[in-house]
C-alpha cells in the first residue's frame, strides 16, 4: 500500500478548474487533495479548521478575497503550509505581492500538469519554484525603489519614507497604478497612502499635494 507523502489543497473560483486539479493531482500516489475552496477567504476559514495541508494551490484572481490576500491569511495561520501561486495571469503586481507575502512559488496554468504535480513537490521540499517566464521578469521587479529626498517639512508633518515616496512620484504627474508599479505596491495600496498624505498634510486633492511638494523643495 502506498503511503501518501502530502497533502493539496485548491483554490480557484472556477469549480471546472477546483474539478479538473482534483482529478489531475489525485492520480499521483504521493500527494492526496484535502480540499478546495472559491477564494482565499474561505480556503483560509475551511485550512483553519485543520488538519492544516502541506501545498495550497492558489489562484490570483478571485471574488471576495484574491490569491495574494489569500497567500497572507494561509501563511498567518502556519509559515509550515508552503503556497504555490498557479494562474494564467503574470502581472508584475501579483508577482512581488504573492512572493512577498509568503508564496513559495508562482506557475502559469499553460504548463503541462505533470510541471504541476513537479511544482507541489518542489515547493513541499523547501525550494523556492518560480516559472521561467516569471523568473525573467523578476530581475527587473526586484530592484528596489529609489529613495525619496530627505524633506524635513514632509517628516515634521508625520509623513513616512513610504509615504514621501508617493508624494514625489504624485508631483512627478504619475497616476496610483504607475505608482503602485514604480513601488511594487497594490493600487489599492496607493490610493490608501494618497488618502493618508492628504489628511496629514491638510490638502484637498493631487494637485494641491504636488504644489505643496515643489514648494518645499524649492524653499519658499
Amino acid at each position: 500500500m502506498t503511503t501518501t507523502n502530502l497533502t493539496v489543497f485548491i483554490v480557484d473560483d472556477d469549480p471546472f478548474i477546483r474539478e479538473s486539479l482534483t482529478l489531475l493531482i489525485g492520480l499521483d500516489p504521493e500527494i492526496e487533495v484535502a480540499g478546495s475552496a472559491s477564494n482565499g477567504a474561505e480556503a483560509a476559514e475551511i485550512i483553519g479548521r485543520g488538519p492544516y495541508p502541506d501545498v495550497v494551490l492558489m489562484d490570483i484572481r478571485m471574488p471576495v478575497c484574491d490569491g495574494v490576500e489569500g497567500t497572507k491569511k494561509i501563511k498567518a495561520l502556519s509559515e509550515d503550509i508552503s503556497v504555490l501561486i498557479l494562474t494564467t495571469f503574470d502581472d508584475d503586481e501579483f508577482i512581488i505581492e504573492a512572493l512577498r507575502n509568503g508564496a513559495s512559488g508562482y506557475l502559469l496554468k499553460n504548463i503541462p500538469p505533470d510541471r504541476i504535480i513537479q511544482g507541489i513537490k518542489t515547493v513541499h521540499s523547501g525550494s523556492m519554484l518560480i516559472h521561467p517566464d516569471v523568473a525573467r521578469k523578476l530581475t527587473g521587479l526586484l530592484r528596489p525603489a529609489p529613495p525619496a529626498p530627505s524633506d524635513d517639512k514632509l517628516t515634521e508633518a508625520g509623513l513616512t519614507a513610504a509615504e514621501q515616496n508617493v508624494v514625489r512620484l504624485i508631483a512627478d504627474g504619475m497616476s496610483n497604478k504607475e505608482i503602485a508599479g514604480q513601488l511594487f505596491l497594490s493600487e489599492g495600496t496607493v490610493k490608501n497612502y494618497v488618502t493618508d498624505i492628504l489628511g496629514k498634510l491638510g490638502v484637498r486633492d493631487r494637485t494641491q499635494l504636488a504644489i505643496l511638494y515643489w514648494k518645499t523643495r524649492s524653499g519658499s
